[in-house]
């Protein structure tokens, strides 16, 4: 009400001192100090500029750039792709040879735990699959099942597709048989048994499994 009032008789009597945001100093000095703060409050507002932006514009990729990326990476896997088929061969083997050889321990010391009996069954050869089965009275427990590895062939020394261990932990190519020593050939699928990434497992008539590199014959 104050400011109103003030503003109003100001007006009237100078009509020409209207406030203006560059004209506040000319008021005479008997405009109050409410009034001359009023006023600067008004021409700030008045005169303060409102900032304005210009419409964001759309972001992404075109259809050409987008073409181009796929080009790019296609080449790219075209490249590389040879170069890891090595690498991937040789982590199947040894994925594979790590099982058999887990495998073949399973059996000894199920076996001297159970008192014999345990076999490792590989029929339709180790290519598709074995497992350790425990056989007592006719009846026959399967202590462990694995699946057939992925892209690789296992060969047996004697090409005998099932392992008989003793009571005494003894592995066997027949039921009742003298432990005798063996070994186990892992290799790439559709490579030869020479191959870089072929791993042969030696298996002593004591039981003991060691690992050899490209295939290489067990040492004496």
């Amino acid at each position: 009400m104050l400011h109103d009032w003030a503003w109003s008789q100001n007006d009237a009597a100078h009509p020409s001192l209207k406030p203006t945001c560059h004209g506040l100093l000319g008021y005479p000095p008997r405009l109050s100090y409410h009034v001359n703060m009023y006023a600067l409050t008004r021409c700030h507002t008045a005169c303060t500029p409102v900032k304005t932006y210009p419409p964001a514009g759309q972001q992404g990729f075109t259809a050409i750039e987008l073409m181009v990326v796929i080009m790019i990476i296609a080449v790219l896997a075209a490249l590389a792709g040879p170069s890891f088929t090595p690498l991937m061969e040789r982590w199947r083997v040894r994925d594979a040879a790590e099982a058999l050889t887990s495998s073949l321990y399973l059996a000894r010391s199920e076996a001297i735990k159970r008192g014999g009996g345990v076999t490792i069954d590989a029929t339709g050869g180790w290519n598709v699959g074995w497992k350790v089965i425990h056989t007592q009275n006719g009846a026959v427990t399967d202590i462990r099942i694995h699946a057939a590895p992925t892209r690789v062939s296992i060969t047996q020394s004697n090409n005998k597709t099932v392992v008989y261990a003793d009571r005494w932990g003894m592995l066997a190519e027949s039921s009742g048989a003298a432990a005798v020593a063996m070994n186990f050939l892992v290799y790439p699928e559709g490579k030869s048994q020479t191959d870089t990434a072929a791993i042969r497992l030696c298996a002593s008539a004591s039981g003991r499994i060691i690992q050899v590199k490209h295939g290489a014959a067990c040492p004496a």
